[in-house]
């Protein structure tokens, strides 16, 4: 029987770990790319998600051959705009204001670069509807601490659940991987065969 060829998670997401779990996939290795994720002047949330996505998974790759490696990007864009990560609870104040009452797209780039170099990249789209939040949730969901390191500030598997009325599209693409697309790209390359 031949060994297997592994796979490296290009990510250091919790969630992205827990989300290959439910899938049946447990990545071999996980190695965070460290790379500028710095959006460029005037850059559209999909095509920023895209870049940084296939830039995490060429960073690990070139000190990883002979293995598959997946790496993702997730983006909360408001129109044109990208909002940031919750770093701050200032950041993270102005996202929940910036996304109360209104619509948003959440953007999840997935790029997999096979063994033999091939890499192949795809972004998944789903829409979400924040209600109108008073500034009593705000400060509660400030002080839950939810939203730090979150695209938008905020974490729909959590407490936010309770602001959205409305999803169309995957909710695992909101959570920080589209799962049936990744496992098809996974599959597409050679994974798991």
């Amino acid at each position: 029987m031949k060994p297997s060829i592994p796979l490296i998670l290009a990510s250091a997401s919790p969630r992205r770990v827990e989300l290959l779990k439910q899938a049946g996939i447990v990545p071999d290795k996980i190695i965070p790319a460290d790379i500028d994720e710095t959006p460029l002047k005037d850059e559209m949330p999909k095509v920023y998600a895209l870049r940084v996505a296939a830039a995490k998974a060429v960073k690990v790759a070139e000190s990883n051959k002979n293995a598959f490696i997946l790496s993702a990007d997730t983006v909360v864009a408001l129109g044109r705009r990208i909002l940031p990560k919750g770093e701050t609870e200032e950041l993270a104040r102005k996202c929940l204001g910036l996304l109360s009452g209104c619509r948003h797209r959440v953007m999840s780039a997935v790029s997999v670069i096979s063994p033999d170099g091939k890499q192949k990249s795809i972004v998944v789209e789903s829409v979400v509807r924040f209600k109108r939040l008073s500034a009593a949730e705000i400060d509660g969901y400030i002080a839950c601490g939810e939203w730090k390191g979150k695209a938008g500030a905020y974490a729909i598997q959590g407490r936010a659940a309770l602001f959205i009325p409305f999803i169309s599209g995957s909710v695992s693409n909101i959570i920080g991987l589209p799962l049936y697309e990744t496992v098809a790209l996974l599959k597409g390359l050679g994974h798991g065969r």
